[in-house]
């Protein structure tokens, strides 16, 4: 297959070509013994010359747990020596078992405080959690960049910005770690999408590969991540689990990592190629790593050494966190309300107010109109790996309410219907109960009869149900098949749940006015089944409008909730919400211009009707504590001090990654990022593109003034200093940027600016406050591909000073020499 390419991205490619190179050369000689036993001390290297071979590769792969917890993944050890089992918990906002757990904001939102001590408390809650509900590694934090607005775990990470990024996860990193629960830092690497995500290749150059891509990792590698957990993906034709050029080439000989690398969840393709290149553990099973291994060592395939050096990686691990001698702590009790107390805390950092035209909030009285399913419904978390069982959670209605007091008038209206209303009686011919049809244990119900539809329309048929999902066709359609592969287990973590927890799916047809056939086949399992069976219209849909349409009118202000419900697994399609709430908001605006949208979304999202509300606050998915965080937002108890970490594109068509699909979803199973190093703001800036709100961008309750900056050099880069001061009448959160620009001594491609530095403060009223942040060296410089390394900028470099990537309020210059 064949593209046409640009010179720059042929150039780029060039640097992928090596890596290539790099990645196919696999042997199975013995190791180098200093190779071999890096990192590991006389107790580990004691255990290893007692193990078996069969004990040894037992320590490297997936196993069933006996007394499984509901985690993700079990480890067996080895009693006979001391070896205790390991238990691996998924936990990107929470530790994710079958037990309840403190649901934490989205990292996301975390992200959005700018505020590293922060992500160190709410590592802590993690960690401690984790160790008191039995698990001794974590499968997180995720610190794939913001590539693409499209992808479905965009939530699970920080930023579309490396340095931002990589700032955060170290220390939520030392948060975990410090509480005695193992880390993992995901996915390594470039797995920045779902969509083809277990077999698109990405072809990236090295010089962008390092700059944007790498720097978090390499960040959480220098905060002493235990584990590392390798993508599904392919990077410049290899997997990456099987990708020396990542696993030992920059990860263990660049960055000195000395913990263990282990798949992700059936990331393995092969034996050989995998252990030799710098994989340690295959999880959750041994397709690879289990008999295949010990053939491929008794049929001299794979020296044992490689084998040993596995091992050694992860005992060492277990040996530093004290699982080896018996130092490790007693697992404490769970503490609800600390970790509550977090949750809430970090909900309210992050809390992002993107628009507030007329001061519409803080709220000030007047009767509340509320409007939206997740007004009424606690939006706690995204789906996949991010979902927790939560301690409790409030819906924002109760705490609007119950913040506005007893005197206040707060009324609600649905807007938009997520799990169907009954359909009418006589529209089906007898022999079903569509709202609590039951079939009993052991036995196969059966229906087929006829649906009336009195008007051509839109149906959206939406079941409920206990057990085994029932078969639903109409005129011969199945409305509601079994997804292939892991599809079933990415499905969002709002619209397939009722209220009263029974699963939920849904499927739109056009009907024609008429008689339509309907079967249905319901099986009751071991336990019985109960199901419903219902629907929405045009004609359901226009109702719900209404309603919401006359609670706006008859209120002083609108709060109106929409919604976007993201996994794992899949990709989002478009920027825009989804369903009809576009229409909603444009009808409640036009009623009552004093609208507040509260967007609860996995990431950036278009707003064609922005200009309409009266202001808008983004939330995200705000965890269990979200409802109190945004109604004391919405009220002012609290300055909204979030910021936007990745840019709000306009629409569609006008983001990074639009308009090209070998940039995104990739053609033919191969993907270029070919923006190269110009990810997110710097894309814009590069482009001359207005995003709809650029990175950093969030609105205080109150105003800032900046002035004097000064510039000196130092030994770890630029100290760059300035005032801040509050120039308004109450107390707020400003988290002023600093913006470094391209070096004109190096000739390699530099973006217009990136992100040098930023301080999150909180002032009083008319205080001033002098502020100093130091741009890295590190920041200051590029990776040259021809030296395979880092470059310092030297020469005069631009210096900004604002609050956001385009609101820039202070400018100099200053020189960087080596």
């Amino acid at each position: 297959m064949s593209h046409t390419f640009s010179r720059r991205s042929a150039l780029r490619l060039l640097g992928g070509a090596i890596a290539v190179a790099a990645a196919a050369t696999t042997g199975s000689a013995p190791l180098a013994h200093a190779e071999s036993r890096s990192g590991a001390g006389p107790r580990v290297e004691g255990l290893i010359g007692k193990l078996t071979l069969d004990e040894k590769i037992s320590l490297l792969h997936g196993a069933t747990d006996p007394a499984s917890l509901g985690q993700a993944g079990y480890v067996p050890g080895v009693p006979r020596l001391g070896i205790p089992p390991l238990r691996l918990a998924d936990g990107p906002a929470g530790v994710r078992v079958a037990r309840h757990a403190t649901a934490l904001p989205a990292p996301v939102l975390l992200a959005s405080a700018f505020d590293p001590s922060l992500a160190r408390r709410y590592g802590q809650v993690i960690g401690r959690e984790g160790r008191a509900l039995g698990q001794d590694v974590l499968l997180s934090p995720m610190v794939n960049l913001i590539r693409t607005p499209y992808a479905g775990r965009n939530f699970e990470t920080f930023s579309e910005d490396p340095l931002l990024s990589g700032d955060l996860v170290a220390a939520e990193i030392r948060g975990i770690q410090g509480e005695g629960l193992i880390a993992t830092v995901k996915h390594f690497a470039l797995n920045n999408q779902e969509k083809d995500r277990m077999s698109v290749d990405v072809r990236v150059d090295e010089q962008t590969m390092h700059e944007v891509e790498l720097r978090g990792f390499e960040a959480a590698i220098g905060a002493r991540s235990g584990a590392v957990m390798g993508a599904y993906n392919k990077v410049n034709g290899t997997f990456a689990c099987e990708n020396k050029a990542l696993l030992t080439d920059v990860l263990r000989d660049r960055w000195g990592f000395e913990g263990w690398v282990m798949t992700d969840w059936f990331a393995a393709h092969s034996t050989a190629a995998a252990i030799t290149a710098g994989l340690d553990m295959e999880m959750p099973d041994g397709t690879y790593f289990g008999d295949a291994l010990k053939k491929a060592v008794q049929n001299d395939g794979v020296s044992e050494t490689y084998v040993d050096r596995a091992v050694r990686r992860v005992l060492a691990v277990m040996d530093r966190f004290g699982l080896l001698d018996g130092s490790v702590p007693p697992r404490p009790d769970r503490d609800p309300e600390a970790g509550a107390a977090v949750a809430l805390e970090v909900a309210k950092a992050g809390a992002t107010l993107l628009r507030n035209e007329r001061r519409t909030l803080p709220l000030t009285g007047g009767s509340i109109a509320v409007i939206g399913p997740t007004g009424s419904l606690p939006f706690v978390s995204g789906g996949g790996s991010a979902h927790v069982v939560p301690d409790r959670a409030d819906s924002p209605l109760d705490a609007i309410k119950s913040r506005a007091g007893r005197g206040a008038k707060v009324s609600y209206a649905l807007g938009e219907d997520l799990f169907g209303k009954a359909i009418p009686s006589g529209a089906l011919t007898t022999g079903v109960d569509t709202e609590a049809q039951g079939v009993a244990a052991g036995q196969t119900w059966t229906y087929d009869g006829t649906l009336t539809v009195a008007d051509a329309d839109e149906w959206t048929f939406v079941i409920h149900y206990s057990g085994e999902r029932p078969k639903v066709f109409v005129d011969g359609e199945d409305l509601f098949p079994v997804a292939p592969g892991y599809g079933e287990f990415f499905q969002g973590g709002l619209v397939t749940a009722a209220p009263d927890g029974l699963s939920v799916r849904r499927k739109t047809l056009n009907l024609a006015k008429g008689a339509h056939k309907v079967e249905i086949t319901a099986k009751g399992g071991t336990g019985g089944q109960l199901f419903r069976l219902r629907r929405s219209t045009g004609a359901t849909r226009a109702q719900d409008v209404a309603e919401a349409v006359r609670a706006a009118r008859a209120a002083h202000s609108v709060v109106l909730f929409a919604y976007e419900d993201a996994t794992e697994g899949q990709d989002r399609t478009t920027l825009a919400l989804p369903g009809h709430q576009s229409e909603l908001i444009e009808a409640v605006t036009a009623a009552n211009p004093r609208t507040t949208v509260v967007l609860n979304t996995s990431s950036s999202t278009s707003m064609p009707w922005l200009r309409r509300t009266a202001a808008v606050l983004q939330m995200y998915y705000p965890g269990q504590e979200g409802a109190a965080a945004t109604a004391a937002v919405l009220f002012g108890d609290c300055d909204p001090g979030g910021r936007l970490t990745q840019s709000f594109a306009v629409d569609d068509d006008h983001h990074p990654v639009a308009g090209d699909p070998l940039r995104y979803p990739g053609v033919d199973g191969t993907e270029e990022y070919s923006e190269g190093i110009h990810a997110g703001y710097r894309w814009y800036d590069a482009e001359g593109v207005r995003p709809l709100f650029p990175f950093g961008h969030g609105l205080s309750y109150t105003s800032f003034a900046y002035d004097d900056l000064r510039v000196r050099r130092s030994r770890r880069g630029l100290e760059v200093s300035f005032t801040v001061r509050n120039t308004g009448r109450r107390e707020g959160v400003e988290v002023p940027q600093v913006y470094v620009g391209p070096s004109s001594d190096l000739q390699l491609d530099q973006a217009v600016r990136v992100l040098g530095g930023y301080q999150r403060l909180r002032l009083r009223a008319g205080e001033r406050r002098r502020v100093t942040v130091v741009v890295e060296r590190r920041t200051l410089s590029s990776w040259d591909t021809k030296r395979h390394d880092w470059v310092l900028g030297t020469g005069r470099r631009t210096l900004w000073v604002g609050a956001s990537s385009r609101d820039l309020r202070l400018r100099t210059t200053a020189e960087v020499s080596a």
